[in-house]
């Protein structure tokens, strides 16, 4: 009888430890952002995509010159219209990128900082191929080159894209309009590539 009396509290008290283990597992609390680090992860996700696009910029200053003297498809924009759509494109793109990295250090589930780490990573390799586009297309004019390279940028945005979705709609809608941009600029691109 008293064996069996502690067998029993034994495996009263391993229930009761594991039950107290995912309780405590499951009341874990995510990190709470405090204003200032939302702050500098907003600007510094913003400066990345706008001071790279400056960068680039400046050492193609002659690309619209350029882009004027191709043969270009229908529909072709006015040169003016490229740096103001990129910037605007830069700005959207950095605040979804701080909302995914709110995302990765609020998670409650380690699944999700998963799903927000690889969406974070994706961001970076396509801003790679962002800025890397530019000179293969108008430096070197590369033109087949570049089509090749700007179709993996817009497979790698929508990838991008579609986890977002899951992650915070804000993001989605906010890089919405850079996946339907690029989709215009493969357009041109072939319509470059063909023509000249």
């Amino acid at each position: 009888m008293p064996k069996q009396a502690r067998s029993s509290k034994t495996t009263k008290s391993t229930a009761s430890s594991k039950s107290t283990k995912t309780k405590s597992t499951k009341s874990t609390k995510p990190k709470k952002l405090s204003f200032w680090s939302k702050l500098w992860r907003v600007l510094l996700s913003i400066t990345i995509p706008l001071g790279g696009g400056v960068l680039i910029a400046f050492f193609t200053r002659d690309a619209m010159a350029k882009f004027g003297s191709f043969n270009l498809p229908p529909l072709a924009p006015p040169a003016w219209l490229f740096p103001v759509a990129w910037t605007a494109l830069y700005v959207l793109m950095g605040f979804a990128c701080a909302l995914i990295w709110f995302q990765y250090h609020s998670a409650r589930k380690k699944a999700d900082r998963q799903i927000a780490k690889s969406a974070l990573i994706i961001y970076a390799i396509q801003l790679i191929f962002n800025f890397a586009w530019t000179p293969f297309f108008f430096i070197l004019e590369l033109f087949w080159f570049s089509f090749g390279w700007i179709v993996i940028m817009w497979l790698l945005i929508l990838v991008l894209v579609i986890k977002s979705r899951a992650i915070s709609r804000p993001a989605f809608w906010m890089l919405l309009p850079y996946l339907i941009w690029c989709t215009f600029a493969i357009y041109l691109n072939l319509g470059i590539a063909i023509l000249n």
